[in-house]
Parts: structure tokens; C-alpha cells; sequence
């Protein structure tokens, strides 16, 4: 008895139920088992402690879930595992149920199985769908992003506009002011400019919205020169747009008399003497 014990003790036959012998260890608890009916007490012990844990901590699934999971696993109702009741039990007598893949599974497994595979199914199609809603509001907030800075562009190009319109008007309006038009040359015949200069304090302006020249590359910008005497006099350097202000004028050097004006294309910086070949725009005053 002292051995029957200490295998009954032993952990076996937890293992047993839960399949985790070898075939040979499977058949010696079997063995066992037909000998001895503490063995079979111990074994219908465990599995009915197995049983109400699994059923304590098991997640109810959808009534229609079983049914659709051995749909898609392609198991009929005949194949189905069948439960032993209490009254079979009694009048029928201890059986020893085997995990192993053949009949007598315990009910427990099947009732954890459909538990964990709902919990599964419930927890994919949850994250598959707030995935699709995350890319949905993604790509919602980017094409949003995109319209706003669009209307901005549009808002930002009619003031920009606007505000050289009005600035021109009143400049033509007034007498302190003197308009010079300068003319496309041989470098680029279609090209115009307007520059403003001020009789009383001399200063100079440039005027985007009246200004039509050949887009510069990256390496190059435009200059504009005063004549002054016959001598050309740099007043600074301009881009074909001024993208750092909201206003269409330009305030250049101010320079006391000029017989004329004229813009070339000069490298990043600008140069100490205009390059004639690159002779944009000219005009007098």
C-alpha cells in the first residue's frame, strides 16, 4: 500500500489526463488502473478538479459560435466527442479517460478550446477592424492636411496680390513717386518690370505683381543696377518672388539720382559688376 501511495503521489497521473505521457508510461498507468481502484478514484478525481476549474474560469461564447467553428473545422454532429453523465457513471462504474486522441476525452478540453478559439476570433476581427479605422482616419487627417495648406497657398497668393494692387494704385496717385518700366533685352525679349523711386527720399522699390521674369535656378538670382553717370551701381539682389513676406513691394537701395535702371542675372550673392550678356530688363528714368 505504502507503494500504491507514493505513485498515486508521484504526479503521474496529473500528467496522464493531461497527455503528456509517452505511450509506454500511457499503459502502464492503464495497467495500474485495472488493478488497483484507488488508481481509477485518483485519476476520476482529477479530471472532475480539471473539469470545475475550466468551467469556473471559461469565457462564455455566442450560442452560434460552437456551432460555426466545426462548420469551418469540417467536424458533422456524429463526430462530435460525447459526454459521460453522473447516471452512466454510477451505473456503468469508473472509466478511465485518455488524452491521447482516442475516445473518452474529458469535457473539459472541449469547453477550453471553444473558449480560447471565440476569445481568438472576438480579439483578431477587433484589432483588424480598429486597424482599418486608424488607416481610414490617417489618410482622412492627411488629405485634410493637404486641402489646408492648398486654400492657404490660394488665401496667402489673392492677399499678396491684393496688397500690390492697392500699393500700386496709390503710388501712381501720388507725385512722390516715379514709375520707371523697364523692357525685356536680348537675353529675354518678353520680359517687364516696374521699379518705383521715391523724388524725395530717394527710396527704391521692385514690384512682384508688375514683374515678368524667366524663373532663376538655384544657383542664380536677380540683380538690380542703377545707372548712375554712366557708372552701374548695385541696389541688391532679389529672387523671381520674395516667399519670406506677405507684401508684393520690395524695398531695394536707395540710391540720390539715376539716369536709368536694368536688372541682370547674376550667381547667389550677386556681383560687384553686372553681367551685360545676362542683361534682363532696362529702363530710364
Amino acid at each position: 500500500m505504502e507503494n500504491l501511495k507514493a505513485y498515486i503521489e508521484s504526479g503521474v497521473l496529473e500528467l496522464y489526463v493531461l497527455g503528456d505521457l509517452s505511450p509506454e508510461e500511457t499503459l502502464q498507468v492503464e495497467e495500474m488502473a485495472s488493478r488497483h481502484v484507488e488508481v481509477r478514484d485518483e485519476i476520476a478525481a482529477i479530471e472532475q478538479a480539471m473539469e470545475q476549474y475550466a468551467l469556473q474560469n471559461a469565457i462564455q461564447p455566442p450560442a452560434d459560435l460552437e456551432i460555426k467553428l466545426f462548420e469551418k473545422l469540417g467536424i458533422s454532429e456524429d463526430d462530435e466527442l460525447e459526454t459521460v453523465s453522473e447516471t452512466q457513471f454510477e451505473e456503468e462504474g469508473p472509466r478511465i479517460v485518455r488524452l491521447d486522441g482516442s475516445d473518452g476525452r474529458v469535457r473539459t478540453l472541449r469547453y477550453a478550446l471553444v473558449a480560447c478559439v471565440a476569445l481568438l476570433v472576438v480579439s483578431t476581427v477587433a484589432l483588424f477592424i480598429t486597424y482599418n479605422k486608424l488607416n481610414d482616419a490617417h489618410d482622412q487627417i492627411a488629405s485634410l492636411n493637404l486641402d489646408k495648406q492648398k486654400f492657404a497657398g490660394v488665401v496667402k497668393q489673392l492677399e499678396f496680390d491684393n496688397n500690390g494692387l492697392n500699393n500700386m494704385v496709390a503710388m501712381n496717385d501720388s507725385k512722390e513717386w516715379a514709375t520707371i518700366r523697364m523692357a525685356g533685352q536680348a537675353f529675354s525679349p518678353k520680359s517687364k518690370m516696374n521699379v518705383y523711386w521715391n523724388k524725395k527720399d530717394k527710396s527704391v522699390l521692385i514690384n512682384y505683381v508688375a514683374m515678368d521674369l524667366p524663373k532663376a535656378d538655384d544657383t542664380h538670382e536677380y540683380q538690380l543696377w542703377a545707372l548712375v553717370n554712366g557708372k552701374p551701381v548695385s541696389l541688391g539682389v532679389f529672387g523671381k518672388t520674395d516667399s519670406t513676406s506677405n507684401d508684393a513691394l520690395k524695398k531695394m537701395q536707395a540710391i540720390q539720382e539715376a539716369q536709368a535702371f536694368a536688372v541682370t542675372l547674376e550667381p547667389m550673392g550677386g556681383s560687384i559688376n553686372p553681367t551685360m550678356e545676362k542683361l534682363t530688363v532696362m529702363g530710364g528714368v
